[in-house]
């Protein structure tokens, strides 16, 4: 982890949520993390992700709890590693994420989530008995984040999401399109996300030595690939997403623009869990879930925008990316909203 990886206050509010009201205990774990306690008092303050994962740790052992108060029972330390140990001997990735939720479902008390395949989309559903709305919203995230880092991990590359929906609204650190994928909607009836389900069948890469590496490093791993919102993956992707579709620079000009090697610029991109080619699909996913949400554009000047030479190309793709077409995705949007 680079000392350049950061993450935002609304984490490390969230993770000394556990401890609210116990401010002797709060000023232990921020000294142990390194993080000065004035910080707390500007939001827009960024904090090292070395740190973080250091208050993580440091919280999740004050509280005995590896879910950091955000359930009504929580995790006793060593339930994730207990986990863990288990989903390695899975035969698929879809044996791996029935086991992983069902095994939180053993610690966890107020959510828990579950699996559906419906066609060809994977989605998992979660279920969040908190009354609190702001408790609702980190423990959904927090618990999300576990089950898709423990899925990527796993299969040893990004699973890439298609749909997600929270029932909580935005919140503070802002609309995430890396990690929720482009079709996000707050305010849902029901949280849930959605992939291929192909991925299902992928075999678990993992084994014993890369696990032992795994949960010694998992704070870091999650919080890098999924906290670290300013990254170079997010640099690249609203770099694209800032010009035309014609306009955009190839993998050497922004490597050149960074001062980075090419290969410098793909390892860095990679250990946040993307390539250069999955950032532009990202980018032209979300001009076109934007456009149908929030345009009255014609299906073949979204195309365009969305850098499709052919409409019908775009049909496809979209298709592809959620089961149905354009068209029916913007009347069923348009019907709900």
């Amino acid at each position: 982890m680079q000392e350049k990886d950061s993450v935002s206050l609304y984490f490390v509010q969230a993770a000394l949520y556990g401890l609210r009201g116990q401010p002797e205990r709060i000023e232990a774990v921020l000294a142990e993390a390194g993080i000065p306690e004035e910080q707390l008092t500007d939001s827009s303050t960024r904090v090292a992700a070395t740190a973080f994962a250091k208050l993580w740790l440091a919280v999740a052992r004050e509280l005995d709890d590896e879910f950091l108060g955000h359930d009504s029972h929580g995790m006793p330390t060593g339930s994730f590693a207990l986990i863990c140990r288990g989903l390695i001997q899975a035969t698929s990735l879809g044996q791996a994420l029935r086991q992983c939720l069902s095994g939180l479902r053993l610690f966890l008390r107020d959510i828990q989530g579950s699996l559906s395949v419906r066609g060809d989309r994977a989605v998992i559903t979660v279920q969040n008995k908190r009354d609190d709305p702001y408790v609702r919203c980190i423990a959904e995230e927090t618990f999300l984040t576990v089950v898709l880092g423990l899925l990527c991990w796993l299969a040893g590359r990004r699973i890439p999401i298609d749909r997600s929906q929270f029932r909580h609204p935005r919140p503070a650190h802002g609309d995430d399109h890396l990690f929720w994928g482009p079709n996000l909607t707050y305010e849902a009836m029901q949280t849930e996300i959605e992939f291929d389900a192909s991925y299902l069948d992928l075999p678990v890469v993992q084994d014993q030595a890369s696990l032992k590496e795994f949960l010694r490093t998992s704070p870091q791993w999650l919080i890098v690939r999924f906290s670290n919102r300013e990254g170079l993956s997010n640099q690249v992707y609203k770099q694209l997403r800032h010009c035309r579709y014609e306009q955009w620079p190839t993998l050497a000009e922004m490597a050149e623009e960074r001062g980075l090697s090419i290969a410098s610029f793909r390892r860095q991109l990679q250990r946040e869990g993307f390539s250069f080619q999955e950032l532009k699909d990202e980018v032209r996913k979300t001009t076109a879930f934007e456009c149908l949400r929030n345009t009255d554009l014609s299906i073949v000047a979204i195309a365009e925008k969305a850098g499709f030479r052919e409409a019908s190309a775009f049909h496809r793709a979209f298709k592809q990316w959620t089961g149905e077409s354009p068209g029916h995705y913007r009347s069923k949007w348009q019907g709900n909203a």
